[in-house]
């Protein structure tokens, strides 16, 4: 799968380029469109992710952890996200969070997240966040990245590994989207319903948060 990016397969987002600044502006001038809800549709985009990466081995999990800070995480158990080493040996990852989801982005009719509304990709929640940080762990190495609404602002640095694979997505939502809290957008029982692949669980560490972990 390494060498020259011009060979590699597009099939959820282009990996000709990093940065996609003109769309990364489309969602923030209509983030109303694109966040209908507020925060609540951003940690759907994300747990969509997880339950991809469920649906691919028959199974996974997701821990979704709404911080005291106000900002969110979702962590996976899956493989991680797409990680290359191009053709001059740089590590590549696949630009979800900064391009488009060639699958849904331009097909709003394509999938519908448990809020009823579309899902769009990644790049939503990355663009509608004052920040966000981007870890993937892989069998041959894991790796971070932060972002400001949407565009990185650091490298793709290499962080220790642990032992384990997968996906945490932690994220600051734009404060211009208010903070309200669906029970769709944060109840398990109804992503579980939604994703059957997905086992989900709710940490609220927030002031007077159920952290029971149910």
């Amino acid at each position: 799968m390494d060498g020259s990016r011009a060979s590699w397969v597009n099939t959820t987002h282009d990996w000709a380029g990093d940065v996609d600044t003109d769309h990364l502006g489309r969602i923030r001038a209509q983030a109303a469109e694109f966040a209908p809800g507020g925060p609540g549709h951003l940690v759907l985009e994300v747990v969509a992710h997880a339950a991809d990466e469920a649906a691919s081995r028959g199974g996974g999990r997701c821990v979704v952890t709404l911080h005291a800070d106000g900002s969110v995480s979702v962590k996976d158990d899956g493989r991680g996200t797409d990680t290359r080493s191009d053709e001059h040996g740089r590590m590549v990852r696949k630009p979800v969070m900064a391009t488009k989801d060639l699958r849904f982005f331009d097909l709003p009719a394509a999938e519908r997240l448990p809020d009823g509304y579309p899902r769009r990709g990644m790049s939503v929640v990355a663009a509608l966040s004052e920040w966000l940080i981007h870890t993937n762990r892989r069998l041959d190495g894991a790796w971070s990245r932060r972002y400001a609404h949407g565009v990185p602002v650091t490298g793709l640095e290499p962080v220790e590994a642990d032992g384990t694979t997968g996906t945490c997505v932690r994220f600051l939502p734009d404060g211009n989207l208010g903070s309200r809290w669906s029970s769709t957008a944060v109840d398990p029982a109804r992503w579980s319903a939604h994703w059957p692949h997905l086992t989900t669980r709710l940490d609220d560490r927030r002031e007077g948060g159920d952290r029971s972990g149910r």
